[in-house]
């Protein structure tokens, strides 16, 4: 159950010693914070520590906007901690990029309009405009981005334009059947979220539940993910898988497919809304 009043979140990581979970609960203990989650690992091969720990600030004796400068000082700086503070009342701005398959689209926003999640959709974009229907019966602002081979830098720089216009805070790539660039990634690093099916890289190409079903597969599944440069190799956030049989055909395994990914893409949000996901290398804490 979420707190229902505003609540600070710091996500924490450092070389592993003992003190580490008394030296931040006695900092808000003393700061007359109260602690309503806490949840900490040890990467024992790496010798790091992860910590998420929440509070309320109903009677903490900092203004929230010298917390992390105080944080700093009197815990993060002596133990040579790496955090980042957020507020749980702060609606962070999802941008969404799409294709033509719309599942995931629906799925993201029908959370969002239902209010089931504290965000905020300036903007959808896409390389086609089969959903911009879609996009006006929820009243999300869309522009078409019309890419082909000759073009397709142009196109980004017009997105990344755009975009630092907009300035939403992460990017979901739902079903977005284009590869951006190294240039793009940079631009939001560790805030790029994509959604494909977990065939990669076994059943790799245009046809992924075609070629499953020629091999008679027994689960499907989906995997999503952080952007990086190197195609489909970021960090995992979430996956899942379904069962399949001899009995299912090729639309019914796109159909179990979808369900799938629609699940793991959206599970995959709300880790990263709730601040739930801490990134070390090339691998992610996801705290429950």
């Amino acid at each position: 159950m979420q707190p229902t009043s505003p609540t600070a979140i710091l996500l924490i990581s450092c070389p592993d010693r003992t003190g580490l979970v008394a030296a931040v609960t006695r900092f808000i203990l003393e700061h007359n914070g109260n602690i309503v989650a806490l949840d900490q690992h040890v990467d024992i091969e790496e010798g790091v520590f992860f910590m998420r720990v929440e509070w309320t600030l109903d009677s903490l004796d900092i203004p929230g906007d010298a917390i992390s400068a105080r944080f700093n000082a009197e815990v993060a700086a002596p133990l040579k901690m790496q955090f980042a503070l957020h507020f749980s009342d702060h609606a962070e701005r999802m941008a969404i990029f799409v294709s033509k398959q719309g599942h995931c689209l629906y799925d993201l926003l029908s959370r969002w309009q239902s209010g089931e999640w504290r965000v905020h959709i300036p903007l959808i974009i896409s390389n086609h405009q089969d959903l911009e229907p879609v996009a006006r019966q929820f009243g999300v602002e869309f522009r078409y981005f019309p890419i082909n081979a000759g073009n397709k830098r142009e196109m980004e720089d017009k997105q990344l334009a755009l975009l630092s216009v907009v300035k939403p805070d992460f990017i979901v790539l739902a079903r977005y059947m284009q590869i951006v660039s190294p240039k793009f990634v940079e631009q939001f690093p560790n805030r790029l979220i994509n959604i494909h099916h977990s065939f990669l890289p076994a059943f790799i190409g245009a046809k992924p539940y075609h070629a499953a079903y020629g091999r008679g597969v027994k689960i499907i599944g989906a995997t999503s993910h952080y952007v990086t440069a190197e195609l489909d190799a970021g960090p995992i956030i979430e996956q899942d898988v379904i069962r399949v049989n001899h009995k299912d055909s090729v639309d019914e395994l796109i159909r179990k497919g979808k369900d799938v990914e629609k699940l793991v893409l959206s599970r995959a949000v709300l880790y990263h809304l709730r601040k739930q996901v801490l990134i070390y290398k090339n691998k992610t804490v996801v705290f429950g």
